[in-house]
């Protein structure tokens, strides 16, 4: 079971290698995100591995790229 959002975001890379890892502007111009692409394949896989009961519920919840 993983524990840490650290953990999750490591797998998560490891998991998708493809993905941009270059931040972006944000939609305010003042700060710095990922691509969309990047940050729906996170949710998706954030909400798989809480599915699986691989996370707890908490850390589903406040877990972030």
């Amino acid at each position: 079971m993983l524990t840490t959002q650290k953990q999750i975001r490591a797998l998560f890379w490891e998991a998708f290698p493809d993905l941009s890892r270059r931040k972006i502007t944000d939609y305010t111009g003042e700060g710095e995100m990922y691509p969309t692409d990047t940050r729906c394949a996170f949710c998706d896989f954030l909400d798989a591995l809480h599915r699986d009961g691989q996370i707890s519920d908490a850390l589903a919840d406040r877990a972030t790229l």
